[in-house]
């Protein structure tokens, strides 16, 4: 086959991003390209291909006539499905490119069914299991995890939602109507408080591997994992929040008109469509928000990591580096 193959184009590496990292908007950029929900519709085998072209360029081989334009597609759809530790093929419901259309259907849903309380548990509880699926395809794959750690850390977040949904519900029942709409996004901020880093805490009780900025291993860190997981839920919440707070006050205004109150059986597929809308924009830049290989100085390290790095390198690795997951 080799002789069928193609030396990459000189200077051409497939895994260096496209735009800065260091800049937000490089990083928006980045991540507009890879969760892109049109990627969803993708077949399955032109994603294997797309990842026997990168693996391929990896290893400085390519067929004939591969456009750059065609390996830098191949790389899009590569990120959008294999995980970035692993290589694997993620499922299709845990995809960042699946949150726009996932997270519109659930979000819409748990707007416009805020009213009674087992409308409220069952939307909730669908959220979280949704939330579930994609936290644990996005851990970081260096820290395996347990079904029973799983299922304690679903269990842990489904309660807390819907305790915060509930109790949150019952208590506004008195107050101002835009108050009890924005109870759905009290509850989702709250569980993914809990939900990140329960389906992530083998990370937080054994640490993540660090790295110099050659990627060369230094050890695992237990503070890079709190690190990179706390930025994790405030990127989350930051992806939900716009939708969950400006849509209520906008369908607030919105069903005061006659005319929305003789469409009413469209309010719901109206919020499913205005939350598409912002999702859209807040899930890459809700990923943008943080550089995805995340950094932690020397001198915030565990002593005894630091100490060991010290020995080794003495000065010459003031930061160490980590993958913080999605």
């Amino acid at each position: 086959t080799h002789a069928k193959m193609a030396t990459v184009p000189l200077g051409f590496n497939i895994d260096t991003p496209r735009w800065d990292q260091s800049t937000f908007v490089g990083r928006l950029k980045h991540f507009l390209n890879i969760t892109d929900p049109r990627t969803v519709l993708v077949p399955e085998e032109e994603l294997d291909r797309a990842k026997a072209l990168v693996e391929g360029c990896r290893a400085g081989l390519v067929p004939p006539g591969s456009s750059q334009e065609q390996l830098l597609y191949a790389k899009k759809l590569y990120d959008s499905a294999f995980h970035p530790d692993s290589g694997e093929k993620m499922n299709l419901i845990g995809r960042m490119s699946f949150q726009v259309p996932g997270g519109m259907a659930l979000t819409g849903c748990m707007l416009q069914f805020y009213r009674t309380v087992p409308a409220v548990v069952f939307w909730q509880w669908v959220n979280q299991s949704f939330n579930a699926i994609v936290n644990y395809t996005n851990r970081n794959a260096a820290s395996p995890i347990s079904l029973r750690q799983i299922g304690v850390a679903y269990v842990t977040a489904t309660s807390t939602a819907l305790a915060t949904a509930v109790g949150l519900n019952l208590y506004t029942k008195r107050a101002p109507p835009l108050l009890a709409r924005w109870v759905p996004f009290a509850a989702v901020a709250a569980a993914n408080c809990v939900n990140i880093p329960m389906m992530r805490q083998q990370e937080i009780i054994h640490g993540v591997t660090v790295m110099d900025g050659d990627n060369n291993e230094l050890g695992c860190s237990r503070r890079a994992a709190a690190k990179g997981i706390a930025q994790v839920v405030v990127s989350r919440i930051t992806m939900a929040a716009p939708g969950m707070i400006i849509l209520p006050i906008i369908m607030e205004r919105l069903e005061k008109f006659p005319f929305m109150q003789r469409i009413r059986v469209l309010h719901g597929p109206l919020q499913v469509l205005l939350c598409g809308g912002f999702l859209l924009f807040m899930v890459p830049a809700a990923c943008a928000l943080f550089p995805q290989r995340c950094s932690l100085a020397l001198a915030d390290l565990e002593a005894e990591l630091r100490d060991s790095i010290v020995a080794k390198h003495g000065d010459k690795v003031p930061y160490v580096y980590f993958n913080k997951g999605l």
